[in-house]
């Protein structure tokens, strides 16, 4: 092929992309107002956009049983859906960048341990009452969230030592999910019959109870990590594809980049799961759906990625909420449910590239 034909094809390419991730992003946008609309209570679409339109126009209604449905969609269902979309993105990005610097397809941001130290922390504050503002719903989270921190230094600091490699990393969040594992367990072992069910509940992962300032949290973690991960999307290719070696050949440091990109991600994923609780398999299968779709340039890999990951959020925990309704099952326990048998598919359907 000339250069002209080249050229042509990667723009044709490119264009096919930025194609795949308007559609993926409308694809978000109509299931969120599907997921506000629908639940145990009655509301239409058309209530659920009169509603929004009402509230940032500033408008009053009237009408009682209009402002009980406004009151459903703007304090219960929406930041509820806004959180999950939120947290769907940022688990997912998280997870196509560990993927990325560790080189290893079956990574995700809870390989490292910071799910297990975040649980830590929330039992500490549960049960034993230690910590900031303790037995109260901030304490819980600013517990889950210094304690995810605190593991991540660790895994850092130990495999800084001996290299910074990805199988340091890897091994160093193995063993430190271990441990913070039975911290966990010896925890719920003395626990009360109260405390046991708030630990144990916390850690099935559930969008219950979500604020617009959770919302608004999260929606500020994600945008001063984003940049930054899309920044070093060129030096994610280069390392989940050529390794080390290469990397070091055109002058940039992996171990300096490994630092940046895995600490950015744990303070995406700790600022997540911490109002969350411990949602799994999204950082896993999210990235790979991607692939499979946009293929592995993570200028486009990365945002793909993070809308697959709200729309499975949201799909799940619209599932949760209606399928035994009113009663409302985690969206961390629907979330297995699904992600393994996509997970088992993808792996059986590319396993030439895994194996």
């Amino acid at each position: 092929m000339t250069v002209s034909q080249l050229e042509k094809s990667y723009q044709k390419r490119q264009k096919k992309q930025l194609l795949i991730i308007i559609m993926s992003l409308i694809a978000l946008i109509l299931l969120s107002i599907i997921s506000v609309a629908v639940g145990s209570a009655d509301i239409t679409v058309t209530q659920v956009y009169n509603a929004v339109l009402n509230f940032v126009l500033g408008r009053s209604n009237p009408c009682p049983e209009a402002s009980r449905i406004e009151k459903i969609i703007l304090l219960l269902r929406m930041p509820r859906i806004a959180l999950g979309v939120l947290a769907g993105i940022g688990l997912s990005i998280s997870g196509t960048v560990m993927q990325g610097i560790t080189k290893n397809p079956l990574v995700s941001p809870f390989t490292i341990g910071i799910s297990s130290a975040a649980a830590f922390g929330a039992c500490l504050a549960i049960v034993v009452g230690v910590g900031i503002s303790p037995h109260t719903q901030l304490g819980i989270v600013l517990n889950a969230f210094i304690a995810s921190l605190i593991c991540a230094v660790l895994v850092y600091s130990i495999a800084g030592k001996i290299g910074m490699s990805p199988e340091a990393l890897i091994l160093t969040g193995v063993a430190l999910s271990y441990l913070f594992g039975a911290l966990t367990a010896t925890l719920q072992f003395i626990a009360d019959e109260n405390q046991l069910s708030a630990a144990i509940q916390w850690t099935f992962g559930s969008l219950n109870g979500a604020t617009w300032s959770q919302v608004l949290v999260v929606f500020v973690i994600l945008v001063i990590s984003l940049p930054i991960l899309l920044k070093h999307a060129w030096i994610l290719n280069a390392m989940s594809s050529s390794g080390d070696e290469f990397v070091k050949g055109i002058g940039i440091n992996p171990k300096k980049v490994r630092t940046i990109l895995g600490l950015c991600s744990v303070l995406l994923t700790a600022g997540i799961i911490s109002f969350t609780g411990v949602i799994g398999f999204i950082g896993l299968v999210s990235p790979h759906m991607a692939r499979l779709v946009i293929g592995s340039e993570h200028r486009f890999l990365l945002p793909v990625s993070g809308l697959f990951g709200g729309m499975l959020l949201l799909i799940s925990d619209t599932i949760g909420r209606t399928i035994i309704s009113p009663i409302i099952i985690p969206v961390g326990i629907v979330i297995s449910y699904i992600g393994v048998p996509l997970f088992v598919n993808l792996i059986v359907s590319r396993r030439r590239e895994y194996f």
